[in-house]
């Protein structure tokens, strides 16, 4: 942050969340928790007026999803299971699974019964509408298979 941008409540708190989100990749601290926290990425386009979140999720069934939007939030949950076969012994494991939760904030109201969401190769891509009208609560959005 440089010193031209004020410090305010909303900026606070995502820079916090980030150092915490930082600290679990550190291997000490990796340990310490159960599940994964997967990568999102989320920008908004003029022409169609939409806010986009894309979500890596590899090796995540998308029947575990549950996508639901809330007044100016967006809550992704799942779960990647690992695969419990016998007669495996690990020499290394580094690939984290259990499930997950991850909440987006949402900068405009979207229109949460036109949202859509793709899950295509790993990566889960949910388009929202930015509403005209005022929002609808507690909207559960359906994932297709790409």
């Amino acid at each position: 942050m440089t010193r031209r941008e004020r410090l305010t409540p909303d900026t606070l708190q995502a820079e916090i969340e980030e150092l915490f989100s930082d600290l679990w990749r550190i291997p000490r601290f990796a340990g310490l928790r159960r599940g994964f926290r997967p990568n999102v990425d989320s920008y908004h386009t003029d022409d169609p007026h939409e806010l986009v979140v894309i979500v890596e999720l590899p090796g995540v069934d998308p029947q575990s999803l549950s996508l639901v939007v809330g007044e100016r939030t967006l809550v992704i949950a799942g779960e990647r299971r690992r695969d419990r076969s016998g007669g495996r012994v690990y020499q290394q494991m580094e690939i984290e699974y259990g499930p997950f939760q991850r909440q987006v904030r949402l900068v405009e109201e979207v229109d949460a019964e036109r949202a859509r969401a793709r899950y295509e190769q790993g990566i889960l891509t949910i388009t929202l509408p930015v509403a005209s009208s005022p929002f609808a609560q507690g909207r559960t959005i359906t994932v297709e298979l790409g």
